[in-house]
């Protein structure tokens, strides 16, 4: 039986069917999920962010205009906290750093900040944006920036986005409650890397790279925020048969493992994570669970995968020994795009 005590948010694209923010019930024993309820409302809420007290959940609306949106998530479902908050256009992902939630806006090329109060709720309006700049050789998809992820490094001293469109990493402070760029770093020309993890001991950082099928091992300094990339390693054992499409990416806990998911092959990947976190061994494939894995969730020794096409979240246990996810179940979350735990 499901534990009503821990819970879990699913996003979905209401534009597509979704029913906007689902809760559902995650059982301590396999992390089965069960759904609770459903918060329709905001349009396409394709990710979602918890505040670190659990009590708050931060939500984008990637749309044309864009926005951001606030949660309180302390009774049996989420109840709106506050009202919409303009960000960039198309924002596609969110943190929160230094008091403020983040946005990165694939379709402007931009990051966003929002000041968040001390109850949680969110500021009337953005504090600053940082603009990217520049271009990738692939056409159409790298003719302008497509800022599409953005997080706290694990020192917390910087804000790392992920650039789609201009093959890059950059590194950002706040300034006044201005999102102000430290320095940019390239990666391969037309990869285009659109998420990012940290292996956990903080010294190393892993992209995962949409245009190309592959995962960029970077290391991490983060007393100067320099990102330098080492190798680059493909998350498929052979050639796709097309468009490959790499969207999430997650490291264990005990940074032994990572894992990603590919929307072109409807698999996830598992990585051994050898050298300290410096080099990975593709350790191969299994399939998703359902079709096009638009993201993927660790926790506690389970991941979920968010299948946007087939309609449903899949959860999987992790095998400690060799990493190997086994499928554990399914739920129906039609569009589902992205799992938050509390």
């Amino acid at each position: 039986m499901a534990d009503s005590g821990r819970r879990a948010f699913i996003g979905s694209f209401t534009a597509a069917g979704g029913h906007g923010i689902v809760t559902a019930a995650v059982a301590p024993d396999g992390g089965a999920l069960t759904v609770l309820s459903r918060a329709g409302g905001l349009p396409d809420p394709s990710y979602l962010a918890l505040s670190p007290d659990g009590r708050t959940l931060y939500a984008v609306s990637e749309t044309a205009d864009g926005a951001v949106a606030a949660y309180r998530v302390d009774g049996p479902e989420p109840e709106p906290a506050g009202p919409r908050v303009q960000v960039g256009g198309g924002p596609t992902h969110l943190s929160l750093y230094g008091g403020h939630l983040l946005t990165a806006d694939y379709g402007s090329g931009t990051v966003t900040a929002v000041p968040v109060r001390a109850d949680g709720t969110l500021a009337p309006s953005a504090s600053g944006t940082l603009r990217h700049t520049g271009s990738g050789p692939h056409s159409p998809r790298q003719q302008a920036p497509h800022a599409h992820h953005v997080q706290p490094d694990p020192s917390g001293r910087w804000a790392v986005s992920v650039d789609l469109g201009t093959d890059s990493v950059r590194v950002c402070t706040l300034a006044d409650g201005a999102p102000v760029q430290h320095a940019e770093f390239p990666l391969r020309p037309g990869s285009g890397p659109r998420h990012l993890a940290f292996h956990p001991s903080g010294a190393y950082a892993y992209v995962v790279n949409e245009l190309a099928p592959t995962v960029t091992v970077c290391r991490w300094d983060a007393a100067d925020g320099r990102l330098t990339p080492l190798a680059e390693t493909s998350v498929l054992p052979g050639a796709p048969a097309g468009d490959a499409y790499p969207s999430g990416i997650a490291a264990s806990p005990d940074g032994r493992f990572l894992w990603t998911a590919t929307r072109g092959e409807d698999v996830l990947s598992v990585f051994a994570v050898e050298g300290g976190g410096e080099a990975l061994r593709l350790l191969g494939t299994v399939p998703c669970g359902g079709h096009w894995p638009r993201a993927l969730t660790e926790a506690g020794g389970v991941l979920y995968v968010a299948n946007e096409r087939s309609g449903d979240v899949t959860w999987f246990t992790v095998e400690p020994a060799d990493g190997l996810p086994r499928r554990g179940g399914s739920i129906a979350v039609p569009a589902a795009s992205c799992v938050v735990l509390a």
